[in-house]
């Protein structure tokens, strides 16, 4: 377990837990975050989300996925997963790159932003047009667990680097719109 981080004493992200305590080394299985080890359990998982990376995840108890609402310090934008190429180097380049769920069967990306806001109807428009979209506040992303990650469901493209490592979700529409552009690339 990571030190300091304990799903029994964060009731968010309790399901039902041993009371034997499970002592392991952090490893990855898809980057070198300790965010994707794989053998926890999603209990584990979401608590190391919770206190390393402070996401305001929690288990849901009938499909034990890790669960972030939208909603207050968080948004997320989704939107197919060639445009998140480009939208993710484009970050990068500003220095404003955060983390981003792949959903590898839907060949789509969640972007996990700072605070959303009302979007005007050009900008819905146009994210609409790209195939993006804006989660809206009370919508849920998935974050990945041991299972999903082994199953291909969830994975992190990009792990959060830092606690609370969200871009504004304006940086993140604004270079969505511009790398959709032909003359973007």
């Amino acid at each position: 377990m990571v030190a300091g981080v304990s799903p029994q004493h964060n009731p968010r992200c309790l399901i039902t837990l041993s009371t034997r305590r499970k002592w392991f080394a952090v490893t990855t299985s898809t980057t070198d975050s300790p965010a994707a080890r794989s053998g926890s359990t999603p209990a584990e998982r979401c608590a190391f989300y919770h206190h390393v990376y402070r996401l305001p995840a929690a288990v849901d108890p009938a499909t034990h996925r890790i669960l972030l609402p939208v909603g207050g310090l968080v948004g997320a934008i989704t939107m197919p997963v060639e445009l998140g190429r480009r939208v993710l180097a484009g970050l990068r380049v500003r220095m404003l790159a955060g983390p981003v769920v792949d959903r590898p069967q839907t060949q789509r990306w969640t972007f996990i932003t700072g605070p959303g806001h009302k979007l005007d109807e050009t900008v819905f428009a146009d994210l609409l047009r790209l195939g993006a979209s804006v989660a809206p506040t009370g919508d849920n992303v998935v974050l990945p667990s041991p299972s999903d990650e082994r199953l291909g469901l969830w994975r992190w493209e990009r792990v959060p680097e830092q606690l609370h490592d969200f871009p504004p979700q304006s940086a993140v529409i604004a270079t969505t719109r511009v790398m959709a552009t032909p003359t973007a690339w």
